[in-house]
């Protein structure tokens, strides 16, 4: 005989919750008709993170993806003008990835997309109630992810 777990229905509420804070991020991204996919505008917020243009590789590592991954959101965001790819000074066989004076009115656009979703989706809570589940969400994050992102 197997015990219910007690965490079961709470790991469920997490992902469901998951799938809806990126089903209105995606909507509030297209409502700004800004041309990028939820994971287009996650690389190009890492790579804001970056104080030089990062390697592929550097960008797969810190997404946690595979590298072909990367180079498939790079190619459509170069396609439409918002990054490109420059050639390291040092090792030319190296590329680097940019962003371009497009991709930092997009990001800034993209930035807005998540303040509107973030506002949409904590709107039942109180400001009480905000406060405790940022406390939650630190330790359940555990200070890993990147600030401001």
């Amino acid at each position: 005989m197997t015990t219910p777990d007690p965490d079961g229905p709470l790991a469920e509420q997490l992902l469901r919750l998951t799938r809806r804070v990126h089903r209105i991020q995606k909507r509030h991204l297209q409502q700004r008709d800004l041309g990028v996919t939820p994971a287009q505008s996650r690389l190009l917020r890492t790579l804001a993170h970056y104080g030089s243009p990062p390697r592929m590789a550097d960008l797969a590592e810190h997404l946690e993806v595979v590298p072909r991954a990367v180079t498939t959101l790079v190619d459509g965001l170069e396609a439409s003008g918002k990054v490109r790819r420059v050639p390291d000074p040092a090792n030319r066989r190296v590329t680097r990835i940019e962003l371009t004076d497009e991709g930092r009115s997009t990001l800034a656009e993209v930035r807005g997309a998540r303040r509107s979703a973030a506002e949409e989706i904590l709107a039942p809570l109180t400001e009480k109630e905000r406060q405790v589940l940022g406390v939650l969400l630190d330790t359940l994050v555990g200070g890993d992810a990147p600030k401001h992102c």
